[in-house]
């Protein structure tokens, strides 16, 4: 079976292989209260399933994004109030634009 390049899930299991750009931006504005998290997988690398991107929002309306590439020595984090930032960052991440590392202040990782 051959996996699609990018697969979007949100919180309730509803999913969408290889979004546009655009649809993939208006998942991202649609995290609030009742849509939590989505998750963005990239198929098309080494150890599929170790490469993806993630926007959690907490409570207080703040973001929580997580991207691994690889392993879990691997696996980052940052957080961020701005919700348009949340939408660049996870948007170049899925289409291989430029700059998006920069963007936040990434930190190791921590479980818990």
């Amino acid at each position: 079976m051959l996996l699609p390049r990018l697969r979007v899930t949100e919180a309730d299991g509803d999913s969408w292989d290889d979004p546009s750009e655009e649809q993939l931006g208006v998942l991202v504005d649609g995290l609030g209260p009742d849509r939590r998290f989505l998750v963005v997988e990239r198929h098309d690398r080494p150890s599929a399933w170790q490469h993806f991107i993630q926007a959690y929002r907490e409570d207080d309306g703040t973001f929580r994004v997580e991207f691994r590439e690889g392993g879990p020595e691997a696996h980052f984090e940052a957080r961020t109030t701005d919700e348009k930032l949340v939408r660049q960052v996870v948007t170049a991440w899925a289409f291989d634009q430029p700059g998006w590392r920069e963007q936040l202040p990434w930190q190791l990782w921590q479980a818990g």
